[in-house]
């Protein structure tokens, strides 16, 4: 039986605005508004306006709310401060990974745990099976919040304009309490473009009005609304993970590459350990594969699932790929034998429906902004 996918509180301002929609992970999402390639370049260069609500919160609270963090995801969550937030992944027993988060210390006793929108369900369920014997409390809050990002160089002063929030003074990787046009929010400090930039998290109720206040705050800088297709060109320049990509339950965080997410420092046990532990004496040995970059030489775009190829031989696969505006050449990302992972390596290429297409390996990410 097929359900109608979900619709987040600006459904209709996004159709108002010709928006070609898209099922995305149940939900009904901007897939883009007019030009992927216009929407890209105002991120990069002025600043974009996305909706963000098909996000999974979250929410922890009570005395051992920190304990349950410890014990279900692998980072060390006790050393997260008031006001700050903490990129991590919650694995399995085997150390496959299920998700990968954020988790903001809104208060000592209370979390919000951000989960990607295809994994919500599966990360409420583990962190509330986690969470059994815990003094605390596992809250799904979903339906409580929309979740709203102006990313891009502009951002900061178009939300400057509308809040009296210290701005200034909020870090990458925190989040504050205030109010953005009149509209009570959660501002925090991240994303995920390669930009600076701020995801606001306010009740549905007000996601309309904030959105407009967004728009027109942002009109004499060139803010336009953008949608997940140029989200996926920003965050694939960026060399951030997409999860169903580069990140899946058959990998753990050190086949990722993203080993340092895991802290065997923290007391007690968490779940993963034991494998996570195995995993990292592997990859510290010889790791049979590595996440790399790679740049086309030609013009034909590769697609995940792609084979990569080096003396007639499969030596990886695409996990992502995508022509990149801001380099002008189709990209990808790839898991690749560890024998050809090294920047610059020569012979190597992607096979292209039957051609081999030449292309450089490059180390991540390929774009960084300049500070």
């Amino acid at each position: 039986m097929s359900t109608a996918p979900r619709l987040t509180a600006l459904d209709a301002l996004h159709r108002s605005l010709g928006a070609t929609m898209t099922d995305f992970a149940g939900w009904d999402m901007p897939l883009r508004y007019a030009s992927e390639r216009d929407e890209h370049n105002a991120v990069r260069t002025r600043a974009g306006l996305f909706d963000l609500s098909h996000m999974g919160e979250i929410t922890l609270t009570g005395p051992e709310a920190v304990k349950v963090l410890d014990f279900a995801l692998v980072g060390n969550i006790s050393t997260v401060g008031v006001g700050r937030a903490r990129y991590t992944h919650i694995c399995r027993e085997d150390g496959g990974i299920l998700d990968d988060l954020i988790v903001y210390r809104l208060g000592e006793t209370e979390f919000m745990v951000v989960a990607n929108a295809s994994n919500a369900q599966v990360v409420l369920d583990a962190i509330t099976e986690r969470a059994a014997g815990f003094d605390a409390e596992v809250r799904d809050d979903r339906d409580a919040y929309a979740l709203l990002a102006v990313q891009g160089p502009e951002s900061s002063d178009i939300l400057k304009s509308l809040t009296d929030a210290d701005l200034d003074g909020l870090k990458y990787y925190a989040g504050l309490p205030g109010t953005v046009a009149g509209v009570p929010a959660l501002i925090a400090r991240t994303g995920y473009t390669g930009e600076d930039g701020f995801e606001l998290f306010v009740s549905p109720e007000h996601a309309v009005e904030l959105w407009q206040a967004l728009t027109k705050a942002g009109e004499g800088v060139g803010l336009i609304p953008c949608g997940l297709s140029c989200r996926d060109t920003l965050r694939l320049e960026a060399g951030m993970p997409l999860y169903g990509h580069e990140l899946t339950t058959a990998l753990t965080p050190f086949d990722a590459g993203l080993g340092r997410v895991v802290k065997f420092e923290k007391e007690g046990d968490f779940v993963g350990r034991a494998a996570l532990e195995t995993a990292a004496e592997r990859a510290a040995s010889a790791a049979p594969r590595k996440l790399v970059g790679l740049i086309a030489e030609g013009r034909r775009v590769p697609r995940a699932g792609f084979p990569v190829v080096a003396d007639g031989q499969v030596i990886g696969e695409v996990t992502s790929g995508a022509p990149s505006p801001t380099l002008g050449k189709p990209i990808a990302m790839a898991y690749v034998d560890a024998s050809h992972a090294a920047p610059g390596t020569s012979g190597v290429g992607v096979d292209i429906r039957g051609t081999h297409e030449p292309y450089e390996v490059v180390a991540l990410p390929f774009y960084k902004r300049q500070k």
